[in-house]
């Protein structure tokens, strides 16, 4: 019997590269570099594997529903909301960079390193654990982060926080769905990852990401339309008399990364209960707008206002939040200016 001819070999094919890898490579790019910055990125890669398979296995090991406390934002803390808060506090406090944390579910900065030493060193702000609510009926769920250089110039750790979204030195969001995503920006474009389980390594699927120009989408959550200020209800009248779709998952990070991929515009406005906007500035809107107009969006807290321009008063600060694919945005504003 004559043996089957083999296939052929391929002459090239596409690289393998892991998260670890792709940091490194950055890092290569600047001879100054301590690895600090790069070690702080691996933590958060690490603290997502962890927290990926906590919320995987969260009905096998009994982990979700409420654990009966109130967070310092007056919402109740789910189990997974305080297991991925800790995961987050203590594989970053490992990291010699990190000076400071600040999480979401914590009222007060938790200082780490007070030293005044030459070395750089930076604070990272995290919301654990995005939507969990979501988790007990197998919804998608996210982490956000953003890093801040450490302003030394600062004597307290809440001053050191408090600087506009464009001071960000890096940024991302981690989406547990059907599959492990994690979306970054350093500053240089967004480039994104997708966790393989069979070898527990985040592998690089696409660099620089660009946002469509546009897209008839819209995502907000309507059940607060009512509430809304006249300009948004305007809008949302206006978008389905021009045929747009609504899309809203109840996940920050689901929402944004629809948008991210596809385009259309993310909004969560004013309402008569929050306002001054629920979502909170420097754990949520700051990192998605540094994100959004790193893919060639827009990102705004209302007309004339850039969310990365806002300068924060108090770490848990709420503001509305408008972003998306440029010309989105752009109407949107237009009818909130009209």
């Amino acid at each position: 019997m004559t043996a089957a001819p083999l296939s052929p070999v391929p002459t090239q094919s596409a690289d393998i590269v892991t998260l670890q890898a792709h940091i490194l490579q950055q890092q290569a790019r600047h001879p100054e570099a301590t690895g600090q910055f790069s070690w702080i990125l691996s933590a958060l890669a690490i603290s997502a594997k962890m927290i990926s398979a906590h919320v995987r296995r969260a009905r096998l090991d009994d982990v979700l529903g409420t654990v009966g406390n109130q967070n310092v934002q007056g919402e109740q803390q789910q189990k997974l909301d305080v297991i991925a808060n800790e995961i987050l506090l203590r594989t970053l406090g490992g990291r010699e960079g990190v000076a400071i944390v600040a999480s979401e579910e914590n009222e007060e900065p938790v200082i780490l390193r007070e030293d005044d030493s030459a070395e750089r060193k930076y604070c990272v702000l995290f919301d654990p654990l995005d939507g969990s609510s979501n988790l007990d009926v197998c919804g998608s769920v996210g982490t956000i982060f953003s890093i801040l250089r450490k302003d030394r110039r600062q004597r307290d750790a809440r001053g050191s926080l408090l600087q506009a979204g464009a001071e960000q030195v890096a940024a991302g969001y981690v989406l547990y769905g059907s599959s492990t995503v994690f979306v970054l920006t350093i500053g240089l474009g967004v480039d994104m990852f997708v966790l393989d389980p069979a070898y527990g390594a985040f592998i690089r699927v696409a660099q620089g990401l660009k946002m469509p120009a546009t897209n008839k989408c819209y995502s907000v959550n309507e059940g607060n339309r009512l509430s809304f200020p006249e300009g948004y209800q305007h809008y949302l009248t206006w978008a389905q008399e021009q045929g747009y779709s609504s899309r809203y998952v109840g996940a920050m990070v689901a929402d944004v990364h629809r948008i991210l991929l596809q385009g259309g515009v993310f909004m969560y406005p004013p309402t008569k209960k929050a306002p001054k906007g629920k979502l909170r500035l420097m754990y949520e809107a700051n990192p998605m707008a540094f994100l959004v107009e790193q893919a060639g969006g827009k990102a705004m807290s209302g007309p004339g206002q850039r969310i990365l321009d806002v300068q924060p008063t108090d770490i848990h600060q709420r503001v509305p939040v408008v972003l998306g694919s440029a010309s989105e945005v752009d109407r949107l504003m237009e009818k909130l200016s009209g």
